[in-house]
C-alpha cells in the first residue's frame, strides 16, 4: 500500500527532507520559467519587472537568501523535525532560483535569453540528475525487514550502480557530459558514451589518441553534433524558452 511504501522507503531511510528538496527544486524551476516566459511575452501579473529603487532584482537574489536561510535552519534542526522539512524546501527553492540564473552570475551580464543562457538550463539539468540519483539510489540498505528476494534485488542494483558510476566517469573523461548526465538514470546510455570515440579535445583523447584517432574523433563528433544538437536545442527551448536571435 501507498502508506507502507511511504513509511518504508521514504521516512525510515531518512529521505523525506531530500524528497521535499527535490520536489521544491523541480516545481520552482518550472514555475520560474513559466513566469519569466510570460514576462518576456508581456503577459501575466508579473509582466512588470520587480525592482527596488529602480534596480532590477533578479530572482537569484531571493534564491540566495532562501538558500542561506535554509542552510542555517538545517544546521540547527534535528532530522525528521518540522524545521528540517522547512529547511529542505527552502534549500530546494533557493538552489533552483540561483541555478536558473547561473549564466548571469557566471558572466556578470544579463544573458538569460541568449545562447549563453543555456548554461543555466544545463546546470539545472545537472542538479536535477544529481538530486534524483541521490533520492533513488541513496541508502540501498537503509530499510529494515527486507525479504531475501528484495535484498538480492537491492544488491544487484548496488552493483549495477557502481558499474554505471565508473562508466559515467569515463564519459566525463571523454567529454561526453550529456551521456554522463543521462546515463545516471539510463545506464545503457553510459555504456554507449563510454564505448564510443572520445571528443577530440577531451582529456581521454589527449592522453590516448594519436593523430589518426584524433582525426577520426573530429569527424565523428562533428557528425554527431550536427544530428543531435538541434534536437536537444528544441527540447531546451520547449522547457526553458527559446533564446533571442539578436
Amino acid at each position: 500500500m501507498l502508506g507502507d511504501w511511504w513509511q518504508r522507503d521514504i521516512v525510515d531511510p531518512g529521505k523525506l527532507a531530500l524528497l521535499l528538496c527535490f520536489a521544491a527544486f523541480v516545481i520552482t524551476f518550472l514555475t520560474t520559467r513559466a513566469i519569466t516566459r510570460a514576462i518576456r511575452a508581456g503577459r501575466g501579473p508579473f509582466h512588470n519587472n520587480i525592482s527596488a529603487s529602480g534596480t532590477h532584482v533578479h530572482h537569484a537574489v531571493p534564491g540566495i537568501v532562501l538558500l542561506v536561510c535554509g542552510a542555517f535552519v538545517s544546521v540547527g534542526s534535528s532530522s525528521g523535525s518540522v524545521a528540517s522539512a522547512v529547511a529542505a524546501v527552502a534549500v530546494g527553492t533557493g538552489t533552483s532560483l540561483v541555478l536558473d540564473e547561473f549564466a548571469l552570475i557566471l558572466r556578470l551580464q544579463d544573458v538569460y535569453w541568449t545562447d549563453e543562457g543555456r548554461v543555466s538550463v544545463e546546470m539545472v539539468s545537472l542538479a536535477f540528475g544529481c538530486l534524483g540519483f541521490t533520492l533513488v539510489g541513496a541508502a540501498p540498505f537503509g530499510v529494515n525487514n527486507m525479504g531475501s528476494a528484495e535484498l538480492g534485488v537491492r544488491i544487484g542494483a548496488l552493483a549495477t550502480t557502481a558499474v554505471t558510476l565508473v562508466l559515467v566517469v569515463v564519459c566525463v573523461l571523454k567529454g561526453k557530459f550529456r551521456f554522463a548526465l543521462f546515463g545516471i538514470f539510463v545506464p545503457p546510455l553510459a555504456w554507449v558514451g563510454a564505448l564510443r570515440l572520445a571528443r577530440p579535445r577531451s582529456r581521454w583523447a589527449t592522453w590516448r589518441y594519436g593523430p589518426e584517432r584524433h582525426a577520426e574523433a573530429e569527424v565523428r563528433t562533428t557528425a554527431f553534433d550536427a544530428r543531435w544538437d538541434p534536437i536537444l536545442d528544441r527540447l531546451s527551448d520547449a522547457i526553458a524558452g527559446k533564446p533571442s536571435s539578436g
